[in-house]
């Protein structure tokens, strides 16, 4: 199984923050989409909009526990690391994401196709495909 296959099951809606907005604002955000980690962005004058890093609730967390209160009013930058960013493509397979989010101790891959972000894949996207893949082979099974 693809990438690919997971999001066309998804909804197209990708949420994303820029790097200059609060960890208040990506918080809420969040809250409001019901999701667990943002795409963030940042505007490069010779390449647009350009996907740099992701910001996930644990952000949110070390945030505030290292800022105290004044943590909600910083900025999503001082929080990414935008060292690399770890991105696959829709035709990857879910098996190398699995390797790559293990690999990275991440939890959640941009989905990046011809520079364009398309999508967001979840370790809880992937067991979730893992487990309907296990459950159709198990109902295919002829009992002897």
């Amino acid at each position: 199984m693809q990438v690919g296959d997971i999001l066309r099951k998804k909804t197209p809606r990708v949420a994303t923050v820029r790097m200059n907005e609060t960890v208040a604002i990506a918080a809420q955000l969040m809250r409001a989409s019901n999701i667990s980690a943002l795409v963030v962005k940042d505007v490069v004058r010779t390449e647009g909009n350009t996907a740099v890093g992701m910001f996930t609730e644990r952000d949110v967390v070390r945030a505030i526990a290292e800022h105290g209160a004044a943590g909600a009013s910083m900025k999503v930058s001082q929080f990414v690391s935008v060292q690399q960013l770890v991105s696959c493509t829709s035709s990857d397979t879910l098996e190398h994401i699995r390797h790559l989010m293990t690999k990275h101790h991440i939890r959640h891959v941009p989905v990046i196709d011809n520079y364009s972000l398309i999508g967001v894949i979840s370790m809880r996207d992937i067991a979730a495909a893992f487990d309907e893949e296990t459950s159709a082979s198990k109902k295919d099974a002829v009992p002897a």
